[in-house]
């Protein structure tokens, strides 16, 4: 390649690339350090993450087993490598060299005119960042492993718990699950994760149970009101009862919401209708079927007085079948369902081959896919269907 603005040697690499003018060359020859680097890749980025990338705000996530991600404050990206049939030529740096301490007069020797940019690896193509949803089925599986337990709380054996495996703090869940940390701590939230002694624990269903029971047991007692639960008087009440306060408090915000109550100070609460009516269906139906109506009558004397027992409050927590002229009812989560959108609609048409669009839309409507509409979702993993042009479309599997 003919030189048309000579340089003199050591003011090459990068730079006089950056330099070049338009309609001129510069010669190249391979570095005296060329080879394949597989340490160095190239990364192409949105504008928009670049300052989380130069002020090092961001993380790769991600156990040998699995494919890395690169994890923002509250974003998840997939890593994908995009292979390219143009050469790309890597050029570092004129002051690589020494530092690295290769020679700075070999080049010389290879060519007459001064070597301006010297390639020091061919690449084969880059890799792309593609927005993700977080990788949370995980989360829920570690948290299983151990649910706290009022056995814990009895035997005051927290020492030898924590010797134990399945305990995990937030430093161990930032490093085995794919998700950003606000994406884990909303995911932390949604499974009503508390952290104890330092690890970030599941409760035990039993023991939630007892708790809410001796709850509104209590409330009846002292005649408080299920709307303004006075944290003051609540705390002692339980924690005399055997319930640590930590965990009652934990429990008031899973099946209720703080209110602004100027007149009588402290921290009052108001139990929520939806999750106390989810909470007793789950203990009735755990582990088996039962027809309709007598689950509605059992459902009806657990559900607390001044809470509507609507069936409409337990969408997207059971479902219901037909065996002649029977209805059954059994507990079937949206929260047990995988987050990832191939397997849910697969575990769906597992249970169901057939579904109307009212009895589908709880099970799919928390799937979030960057990119990807609801429409979007439906058309990739559904097949629609449609007997009359007045019937309710019929979802079944692609």
């Amino acid at each position: 390649m003919e030189i048309e603005k000579s340089l003199p040697y050591g003011e090459g690499g990068a730079e006089a690339i950056l330099n070049v003018q338009s309609n001129t060359s510069i010669s190249i020859a391979y570095h005296q350090l060329f080879g394949p680097h597989d340490d160095l890749m190239l990364l192409e980025l949105d504008e928009k993450l670049l300052p989380d990338i130069l002020n090092q705000r961001v993380t790769l996530r991600g156990q040998p087993d699995e494919d890395a991600v690169l994890c923002t404050q509250s974003k998840t990206y997939a890593i994908k490598f995009v292979g390219t049939s143009n050469s790309v030529f890597l050029i570092p740096p004129s002051n690589l060299s020494i530092a690295l301490g290769a020679s700075s007069n070999s080049s010389e020797k290879d060519h007459d005119n001064a070597v301006v940019a010297s390639v020091i690896k061919v690449v084969p193509g880059s890799m792309e960042l593609v927005e993700v949803a977080p990788r949370l089925d995980k989360l829920k599986l570690l948290l299983s492993e151990n649910p706290y337990s009022f056995y814990e709380v009895s035997q005051m054996n927290t020492e030898l718990t924590h010797k134990n495996k399945g305990l995990y703090s937030w430093s161990d869940l930032v490093e085995k699950v794919q998700a950003s940390d606000e994406e884990l701590c909303t995911g932390l939230r949604a499974l009503a994760a508390v952290e104890i002694d330092g690890y970030w624990r599941s409760l035990d269903e039993n023991f939630v149970d007892e708790i809410l029971n001796m709850l509104l047991h209590n409330a009846v007692l002292n005649d408080w009101l299920l709307s303004a639960l006075n944290e003051d008087e609540v705390l002692p009440v339980l924690e005399a009862d055997g319930f640590p306060r930590e965990i009652v408090r934990h429990c008031l915000g899973v099946y209720g919401s703080k209110v602004v109550d100027e007149t009588r100070g402290g921290c009052t609460w108001r139990l929520e209708e939806r999750p106390v009516c989810v909470h007793f269906a789950r203990v009735i139906l755990r582990g088996k079927k039962m027809n309709l109506e007598r689950f509605m009558e059992e459902w009806r004397k657990k559900v607390p007085e001044g809470m509507n027992g609507s069936f409409d409050v337990l969408e997207g927590e059971v479902l219901t079948e037909k065996i002649g002229i029977e209805t059954r009812i059994y507990a079937f989560s949206v929260s047990s369902l995988p987050s990832v959108p191939a397997e849910r609609f697969s575990k769906l048409f597992q249970e169901k081959p057939k579904w109307e669009w009212k009895e589908l839309q709880p099970f799919v409507r928390d799937l979030k896919v960057p990119g990807l509409s609801s429409e979007g979702l439906l058309l990739k993993y559904t097949r629609r269907s449609q007997p009359s042009a007045d019937a309710e479309p019929i979802f079944s599997a692609r």
